[in-house]
């Protein structure tokens, strides 16, 4: 029998929100058994709580956001990835402002300050979702499917196709035999060089940066749009590689972009109450077609 776990201390981290840009402090601290992840907003009261949870979803536009009772807090889906990655069971997590800070845009940092202190064993046992029905949910306009079947154990196996010349079709798993804090979740997110304009001018991105962004550049580009991306993020002598990524970044794997995706499907998934024991496939999948997967999966219970 598997038991529940949680942190063995506190873990702060500070920084700004990828979309608002708004700075933030964010503390993930141990919580009783059966509490899941709940988050707290600090600068609005001690009572204010956000539960994990599905039906808490309030947008999905380039991250995921809870709510509950007019208390918000977004792109919750790498510090929720890396609870689950690590098998944190119980978690709470107070934050001073309404968005958890991009740090790397990875789970890295979380794993970095937790994983080599382990954890505490708890004496209740882990909540499994097991599934009862397949959850199929299916975009047809963009061709997207969450698919979450019955199963032993978990496996989660991610398709990524953006009709993209410089990812092509990228494939990423996570299952037992796939060490999530070494495979998966220090994978960074990404953005193409054409849509930052456009997030920009509406009102996404306002914390983004060659730091903690992969940036694919998918069609030629001018002297005078790097100048300005330059310019724009504030570091000089930006290029483009040969490969099709800005410069100044190294991937930590080939398909570090797929691997980001699962790191967020993982996540979102995470919204369904506990740890999935189902089989997940997904093609094309974002926080949108994710969390209603979740939804779907939270009706079954």
């Amino acid at each position: 029998m598997q038991f529940q776990q949680t942190l063995k201390k506190n873990y702060s981290f500070e920084g700004k929100g990828l979309h608002t840009g708004k700075f933030a402090k964010m503390t993930v601290c141990p919580a009783p058994e059966n509490t899941g992840i709940v988050f707290i907003r600090t600068d609005v009261g001690t009572e204010a709580t956000v539960p994990a949870l599905a039906e808490n979803v309030s947008s999905t536009a380039r991250s995921t956001t809870i709510a509950q009772n007019g208390v918000s807090v977004s792109t919750i889906e790498h510090i929720l990835s890396a609870l689950t990655g690590m098998g944190v069971d119980n978690a709470i997590i107070e934050i001073d402002n309404i968005e958890v800070p991009i740090l790397d845009g990875s789970a890295k940092p979380y794993i970095d300050a937790i994983w080599a202190d382990g954890f505490v064993q708890q004496n209740e046992p882990r909540h499994y979702i097991e599934i009862k029905e397949t959850v199929e949910v299916i975009n047809e306009e963009v061709g997207s499917i969450v698919r979450i079947e019955p199963a032993e154990e978990f496996s989660y196996d991610i398709k990524v196709d953006f009709n993209s010349r410089v990812l092509g079709v990228q494939h990423a798993v996570w299952n037992p035999s796939v060490v999530y804090a070494e495979e998966i979740g220090i994978c960074r997110t990404f953005v193409f060089f054409h849509e930052i304009e456009f997030l920009f001018n509406n009102g996404l991105v306002k914390g983004g940066d060659v730091d903690n962004a992969i940036v694919i550049v998918e069609h030629p580009v001018t002297e005078q749009q790097i100048n300005r991306m330059s310019a724009l993020f504030n570091i000089p002598a930006l290029s483009v590689r040969e490969d099709g990524y800005l410069s100044n970044l190294q991937l930590r794997f080939q398909n570090e972009c797929s691997r980001h995706k699962l790191l967020d499907l993982i996540g979102d998934l995470r919204l369904c109450g506990g740890f999935l024991k189902a089989k997940v496939t997904a093609e094309k999948a974002g926080h949108g077609i994710n969390t209603t997967a979740a939804k779907a999966v939270r009706k079954q219970q």
